[in-house]
């Protein structure tokens, strides 16, 4: 019955109702494309809609979200997509009903049969050709028809039917066997190497699908010589040769690679037909215009035509498509997910001359990753650092053993200069792939899954960081970098990821990072230490500020001392002693910096910050530096409210003279106080504010809840009122076991505990 209905389409005389389950991929939206530019009743399903599904439906397309049996509801052929499996609802239905069930494949080449084919086929490689193909025998006046397996900006869509033309440019899939279902005027074959083994038994297996084809095939058929296995099997008369040689019958000879397009002499056998420049960078992509060029010149298109087409392509989405470029970094994006194209991508990137070549790549299919891994091992010689996901399914059940760390494992086995990392999902690979991005790297993502939403997501947040980073370096340097684990800089070792994290060396570029950042409404937070903070899971969102530098100097001007902001203030106690100041012993006691106490008027032993501040220097909010002396800033205790928004620079301190001795008497009791009282593990110090009743920690040791436990936050056996992480804890741990606390004392003893800790950040992490 499907070959009766087969039939039909070929002639397309009779409009049908066709439904496509699985419309959403490049493939079935494409061919969905052409069934509606012959005018046939078009219905489909997904489990997703996208911007693809939404302009079909704008072009008549039936669309229902989720496979249903409703769809085939009165249908003359249902197609269906290669990740479509039996047991599919709307499958089933039309199984059961008698309806012909027809692969893409299949389906396609009937489309085909209407016009003079085109088929471009390969391992690697056909999205582009093809596009290429079709762009300059479009420019040529030949009208084709065409279907690309992916979006083409340059074409309009990835699919177009043409009433007028002769040509129909399509890409064809071997990768289950179908392509023998092509019978094409031309052929364009571009690579034959072992892939699809989950399929195939082997090599032998893929050239019988590839001598079927060009049996098949009336006319031409344009091969890469350079390949070895397309060399063997399109031997014949029909066969059409290019390469770099001049012994094939079109070659190339290439006088520059830029980072956005390629320029090289085109010679038909010895005959020099002029100069090309191709809109795309990358030796791999001159080669693939070799193709279309030596096709395109059989079909009758004159070089200059060919020639401005080369120079107006611009190429398919995600096919060496830089994501961003600028002055600092570049972020390119490949569907590259087969050990050759790996390499000839890479190798068009190392052509770029970044400082470092960072890739993270997604690994498609288990089966691939198992069968290919020495493959991939060898793959990534020309990148200094690697990051790998888990495996892109595909349709795929998991294969033990089969992970991102296959491929990590022959790499390190093959290379011993590219550093390597493990980043299993996306979340993870966008924050540590985005962290490990330093001036003059160029950023590319591989792979036929989702990898490209970590690209988009960090390019989407590099101008403001390329900003940030020539703010710095106009005012005296600096360090700028995304997605900086919090956990690196809070005595807790807890917290996300900063969206941007800033660490200026003085004032000027401090006050100048400030004020683009209100212009940008972007969020500002400023940390020292990170004592008495807890930053959520999911990190902070805007910029986090951190003071270094000059910003770190304590001097001593008679019984004056001035701090920067960022100065300990163990250092700022050590900086007293030693010039014979007394008062300052408390703060050794306490392990932040000046910024934060004055922020939180953080104390000890009965001492507090502003107990000896004279005056305050500090950014306001719009950026200008000012100064106030203690009688106009108010404060409380545990709290400065008007440095919430304002930015601490340095402060003025008044000490007192007084005796080494007693000085150094002070210091050694505030020193044996905190060694006694205060647990040695990872904690933000004190977690509560005291009450009125009493200390936080007696009315929590007097609940009986030291010990404590949520996860690997503890509550500290030696002072109940600190928390301990034991290594790994979350944010999420900790306040839930601060929730249990404070549940417990106000129920048992009416009391409502209050944190002195600052909580700040996301409980989810930023999306994709």
């Amino acid at each position: 019955m499907s070959h009766a209905v087969l039939s039909l389409l070929k002639e397309s005389r009779h409009p049908m109702r066709i439904d496509l389950i699985g419309v959403a991929g490049s493939g079935m939206s494409g061919l969905a494309l052409l069934l509606l530019g012959l005018g046939h009743k078009v219905s489909g399903s997904d489990k997703a809609t996208t911007l693809e599904t939404d302009r079909l439906q704008k072009l008549g397309l039936q669309f229902f979200h989720g496979h249903t049996e409703k769809e085939v509801e009165d249908c003359d052929m249902v197609i269906y997509s290669s990740a479509i499996k039996p047991g599919n609802v709307a499958y089933e239905s039309a199984f059961k009903q008698g309806i012909p069930l027809v692969r893409r494949a299949e389906a396609l080449a009937a489309v085909m049969a209407n016009k003079k084919g085109v088929v471009v086929c390969g391992t690697h490689g056909k999205t582009t050709t093809s596009a290429l193909t079709a762009h300059v025998l479009r420019q040529g006046g030949l009208k084709p028809s065409h279907y690309v397996g992916a979006e083409i900006p340059i074409l309009g869509s990835n699919a177009h039917w043409d009433t007028e033309g002769e040509l129909f440019v399509a890409e064809g899939d071997e990768s289950d066997g179908t392509l023998v279902n092509f019978h094409p005027e031309h052929a364009i074959v571009l690579n034959i190497e072992p892939e699809h083994l989950d399929f195939y038994d082997g090599i032998e297996a893929i050239k019988t699908v590839f001598r079927q084809v060009l049996s098949q095939t009336r006319t031409h058929w344009v091969y890469c010589a350079e390949d070895p296995v397309a060399s063997e099997v399109c031997a014949g008369s029909q066969g059409v040769s290019y390469g770099w040689s001049r012994d094939h019958d079109f070659s190339a000879n290439i006088l520059s690679m830029k980072p956005d397009h390629s320029e090289f002499e085109v010679y038909q056998k010895n005959q020099l037909l002029g100069t090309a420049t191709l809109g795309i960078p990358g030796k791999h992509n001159v080669s693939n215009a070799l193709a279309a060029i030596a096709l395109a010149t059989r079909c009758g298109v004159a070089f200059e035509a060919i020639q401005h087409a080369l120079r107006t392509f611009r190429g398919a989405k995600r096919r060496f498509e830089i994501r961003h470029s600028g002055e600092r970094f570049t972020v390119v994006d490949d569907y590259g997910h087969h050990p050759s194209e790996i390499a000839a991508t890479l190798a068009t990137a190392k052509g770029l001359n970044a400082k470092r070549i960072v890739c993270l790549f997604q690994p498609h299919r288990y089966s691939r990753t198992q069968l290919l891994k020495k493959e991939f091992g060898a793959s990534f010689d020309a990148v200094d650092e690697l990051f790998v996901t888990d495996v892109y399914p595909a349709s795929e059940k998991p294969l033990p053993g089969v992970s991102g760390e296959t491929i990590l494992e022959e790499v390190r086995l093959q290379n011993d200069h590219t550093k390597t990392g493990s980043t299993p999902t996306m979340p993870i690979a966008r924050d540590k792939v985005g962290n490990a991005l330093r001036p003059g790297d160029l950023l590319i993502t591989l792979g036929a899954g989702n990898v490209h939403e970590v690209g988009r997501c960090i390019a989407r947040d590099l101008p403001v960081l390329e900003k940030l980073c020539a703010i710095l370096d106009a005012n005296g340097g600096g360090v700028a970098k995304l997605y900086e684990p919090m956990s690196r800089h809070t005595t807790w070792l807890i917290g996300g990821p900063a969206q941007y994290w800033i660490e200026p060396r003085n004032e000027a570029s401090f006050a100048e990072v400030v004020r683009y950042l209100r212009s940008a409404s972007i969020p500002i937070r400023v940390i020292g230490r990170g004592s008495n903070l807890l930053v959520k899971d999911g990190g902070i969102r805007g910029a986090v500020i951190h003071t270094k530098g000059d910003f770190e100097n304590v001097t001593v001007n008679g019984d004056s001392i001035t701090a920067g902001a960022g100065a300990r203030l163990k250092k700022i106690a050590s900086a007293a002693r030693n010039a014979g100041l007394g008062g300052f012993e408390w703060m050794e006691g306490i392990p932040g910096n000046l910024g934060g106490a004055i922020r939180m008027n953080a104390g000890a032993m009965g001492s507090e910050t502003f107990d000896q501040i004279v005056s305050v220097r500090f950014i306001d909010t719009d950026g200008s530096i000012k100064e106030k002396p203690l009688a106009e800033i108010t404060h409380h205790y545990r709290s400065a409210p008007e440095f919430e928004e304002r930015y601490v620079v340095s402060a003025v301190f008044k000490g007192t003279p007084a005796p080494q001795a007693e000085i150094d008497t002070k210091l050694a009791a505030s020193h044996q106080k905190r060694r006694t009282s205060q647990p040695v593990g990872a904690s933000a110090g004190c977690t509560f504010k005291n009450p009125e009743v009493c200390g936080a920690g007696k009315l929590i040791d007097d609940l009986t809840l030291k010990g404590r436990t949520a996860g690997k936050a503890i509550v500290s056996d030696i002072h109940a009122n600190f928390i301990v992480n034991q290594g790994g804890a979350t944010a999420r741990e900790v306040l839930d076991l601060v929730a249990q606390i404070k549940d417990t004392a106000l129920h048992e003893r009416g009391v409502t505990l209050e944190m002195e800790v600052k909580v700040i950040g996301e409980d989810q992490a930023l999306p994709l």
